[in-house]
């Protein structure tokens, strides 16, 4: 038997080296793992220990990999991708669930239509858990999760859903009763979203009347738009549907874009690569 003093390496070690060099810092390690700053950099000064050389140079505000840390890396993360891939394979099939927390204005509009093309490539069951985007989304349970935002969630598979461009529309019948739709009443959601104020600064356009109604959901508000109630600054690619159908018209020929969008997300030990990609290409734009 080898008495190798790599024989003993511990993965948990190693699993630390690489998420710190992946990261850059033994606090977004820690923040990733669910382990303390402590732990992490104890268990990397053991992997050093054992190996017999430096992995990192630490300096006061921040860390590099050494010339050796560098050159392992690589080999590091391929074995872990091997060994992730290969568990999944041939033990993963009661893992073959995916729960997704999203709001409503997203399952109604985005996930529910590409739900058969997810079932399909994925043969996984899935559940729905619909949720308010609020600033306490993350502790939700779920192997994926949509946010609203602008992508910088660290240590998660990520990816938009599609790029965010924003317009007014109003129902048919309520544009009818006017000439300037910047009379009608406006309809407001509340939330990080884009704003009339948002609009204006954008566009130069002027709208004349205070806001009508204002919801804590999009999809409430959408319904209303749909009921004639008053003016949507709405998300053109949720809103495409009601604006294909006649059920919504954009009243307006300027679109503003916006840096924030909805986002795709997943923990990468909750769920593997292959899964990740049937799910960022059903879903993703």
């Amino acid at each position: 038997m080898s008495d190798s003093k790599f024989d003993s390496i511990p993965l948990e070690w190693v699993r630390a080296f690489e998420t710190t060099a992946r990261l850059g810092s033994f606090t977004a390690a820690a923040r990733e793992t669910g382990l303390t700053q402590p732990a992490i950099s104890q268990r990397i000064g053991n992997l050093e220990h054992q190996l017999g050389t430096k992995l990192f140079v630490r300096k006061t505000r921040a860390i590099h990999l050494t010339t050796e840390g560098e050159a392992w890396l690589p080999h590091v993360q391929a074995s872990l991708n091997a060994l992730r891939d290969s568990s999944e394979a041939l033990f993963g099939v009661g893992r073959n669930k995916i729960v997704i927390s999203a709001s409503s204005s997203i399952v109604q509009h985005w996930i529910t239509p590409r739900l058969p093309a997810l079932l399909a490539a994925s043969g996984a069951e899935v559940t729905i858990n619909t949720m308010v985007l609020s600033g306490d989304a993350a502790e939700e349970d779920g192997t994926v999760k949509i946010r609203y935002g602008a992508g910088d969630w660290p240590g998660m598979y990520k990816a938009p859903l599609f790029e965010e461009r924003i317009a007014p529309m109003a129902a048919p019948a309520l544009l009818q009763t006017t000439k300037d739709w910047r009379d009608l009443p406006r309809l407001s959601v509340s939330g990080p979203r884009p704003s009339w104020r948002d609009w204006r600064e954008f566009s130069g356009q002027v709208t004349t009347s205070p806001t009508a109604l204002r919801y804590d959901t999009f999809a409430s508000a959408l319904a209303a738009a749909r009921a004639g109630l008053g003016v949507l600054l709405g998300s053109l690619p949720l809103c495409q549907a009601d604006l294909d159908s006649g059920a919504l018209i954009q009243v307006s020929a300027e679109v503003m874009p916006h840096h924030e969008s909805y986002w795709l997300l997943a923990s990468k030990e909750r769920m593997s690569r292959r899964q990740w990609e049937v799910l960022r290409i059903s879903l993703a734009s």
